[in-house]
């Protein structure tokens, strides 16, 4: 093989001849470069005043020359990741630089982004002439160190270490390294992403907002965040999200901090999760992806595992067709659990045949809820439905007015399943009280619409408690996504009381200013003597018609089988 790389337009034949003669050099395993393969990169340079490089194998072959600018290179694409059996690539570039100057951070890149073995820079003299060499290799990293050793210029001729010997034990490091990794973090580490655009009001606080939301939602779903990334641009790049020079920065700080996972505060099309992998050799989450994850981890009901399942699918099925490994890169660990999970390599066929099956099991599913929503109606009982933001305080209050002990967790959707209780009003009537899964700005589409008929429940109800968490510095766009959700569901229309939840971490005057306002109620979830006031007010707006003492009712439990796909 003789094709050179890169910019040869323009070039003379004698620099073209010079090029190709480099593929003749071979290079023992016990050294960095032969004194052979060093004249021939730096005769090429002088011909075509150009940096020149090439790729050499471990076997001592050149796999590959390149021609640059005069002040750059750069490399083809050599397979990335998806063709590496281990650590390293099993190639070291070595090139030449004409102006004595150090690697440079486009050096480094591609040494740590290829998982090239060591990239080597001779440093040539005005006459084009071979005066030192510098190298650098990667190393690994304790989560927050350079992840490469740079070995300063040498004089050319100085004796090089036995390259052979190094990269061996450097595999050996980079194994016990992964080792480590896997017993420190199950789920691994990721780096939180938000692009914005810089001229929407207020970017740079709503980006930081968001992304403490993100970070909450990787947290639940079992994931390490070690780092955030914000970049406000013009507009949001059509194919990588990120402009390249930030996601190589992006890069490199992955690298450094030990990440595997990018997971991005928006959703992102099957093109741009195909293209960000593909440049970065990184596993890309988004935030749809993330939220799956975590239903797939917290459904328990038939119901709840048969909608997540549902949204799964339909998330995946654009994403069937991608070449190479993409769709591998959607499965297993953050993002490819679950339900479906054994269900997302299946061709696009079996995915809608799946589709199918799910939808009519949950239109069934649907039938029996309508079933118990009419007995109920039937026995005049009054409903009372809790909606609200996730990880408002929903389910506390549920289990502080009940004794209902349901799980309620310091995590955003602790709740995935609709549960019903019975609940005694101050004036001794007897109301059904439904807990609901908390609401999320930019719900996934296909979660929403899986999960719509949870809501059925709601729909039934006399009354909404509109649960906010008080204390969260966003409550007030918290606030706001409730009723545009409850919008889209059709249940805007139903009488709504909002209940200002955790008044205990607030102030003094925050509290007050809280108790004045409108058809609104303060109390703290965790003491029960606070809701008083709350249950009075129940009792008011839902007026005084009686009602027949009710059967508890709770989500129809999932079967073995399925508790166990």
């Amino acid at each position: 093989m003789t094709e050179v790389y890169g910019n040869t337009k323009g070039l003379p034949p004698s620099a073209i001849r010079a090029l190709e003669r480099i593929y003749r050099r071979r290079v023992p395993l016990d050294c960095i470069a032969t004194p052979e393969l060093v004249r021939s990169l730096a005769e090429a340079s002088r011909e075509s005043q150009r940096q020149v490089g090439a790729l050499v194998h471990r076997s001592g072959q050149v796999d590959t020359v390149i021609v640059g600018s005069p002040s750059g290179l750069m490399l083809p694409d050599i397979g990335r990741l998806r063709a590496a059996q281990g650590r390293f690539r099993a190639l070291r570039l070595v090139h030449t630089h004409l102006f004595n100057e150090a690697l440079t951070r486009d050096d480094l890149v591609d040494l740590t982004r290829l998982r090239l073995d060591l990239v080597a820079a001779v440093l040539l003299s005005r006459e084009g002439e071979p005066r030192s060499m510098t190298w650098a290799y990667n190393v690994p990293t304790r989560g927050d160190g350079v992840p490469y050793q740079i070995v300063p210029p040498t004089p050319w001729g100085t004796p090089q270490p036995d390259f052979g010997r190094l990269i061996s034990a450097l595999e050996s490091e980079f194994a016990q390294s992964a080792r480590l990794r896997e017993v420190r973090a199950k789920d691994g580490r990721a780096i939180l992403v938000h692009v914005g655009e810089k001229k929407a009001a207020g970017a740079g606080h709503r980006a930081n907002a968001r992304l403490t939301e993100l970070e909450s939602l990787a947290r639940t779903a079992g994931v390490e965040v070690v780092d955030r990334v914000v970049q406000l641009r013009d507009r949001v790049d059509p194919k990588l999200v990120l402009g390249k020079g930030k996601l190589e920065e992006v890069v490199m700080r992955a690298i450094e901090r030990d990440v595997e996972t990018l997971i991005f505060d928006l959703n992102l099309s099957p093109a741009q999760v195909h293209g960000i992998s593909q440049e970065t050799d990184l596993k890309v989450i988004d935030r749809s992806q993330l939220i799956l994850d975590i239903f797939a981890q917290r459904a328990e009901t038939r119901d709840g595992k048969l909608q997540v399942e549902l949204a799964q699918l339909k998330y995946a099925l654009p994403r069937l067709g991608l070449k190479d490994d993409a769709l591998s890169r959607l499965t297993g660990g953050i993002g490819g659990r679950g339900p479906g999970e054994t269900k997302l390599e299946i061709g696009r066929r079996r995915a809608r045949d799946r589709v199918h099956h799910l939808e009519r099991s949950l239109a069934e599913l649907a039938k029996k809820r309508a079933e118990r929503r009419r007995r109920r109606d039937q026995s005049g009982v009054r409903v009372v439905a809790i909606v609200g933001y996730t990880n408002a305080g929903k389910s506390t209050l549920l289990n502080t007015l009940t004794d209902a002990g349901v799980l309620a967790e310091d995590k955003l959707f602790a709740t995935l399943d609709t549960r019903a209780r019975r609940l005694h009003l101050p004036d001794g009537r007897e109301v059904v009280l439904i807990d609901t899964v908390g609401f999320i700005r930019d719900m996934p589409e296909g979660l929403f619409a899986a999960f719509r008929a949870t809501f059925e429940e709601a729909a039934e109800a006399d009354l909404v408690l509109q649960v906010v968490d008080a204390s969260d510095p966003e409550h007030a766009e918290h606030e706001r996504t409730t009723p545009a959700l409850l919008d889209e569901l059709d249940l805007s229309g139903l009488p709504r009381l909002t209940v200002y939840n955790k008044l205990d971490r607030l102030e003094p005057a925050e509290r007050d200013a809280l108790e004045r306002l409108p058809d609104s109620a303060t109390i703290s979830a965790l003491r029960k003597d606070t809701t008083l006031s709350l249950l009075r007010r129940v009792s008011a707006l839902l007026g005084s018609r009686e009602a027949e003492p009710l059967i508890e009712e709770e989500a129809e439990p999932a079967p073995r089988e399925q508790a166990e796909a």
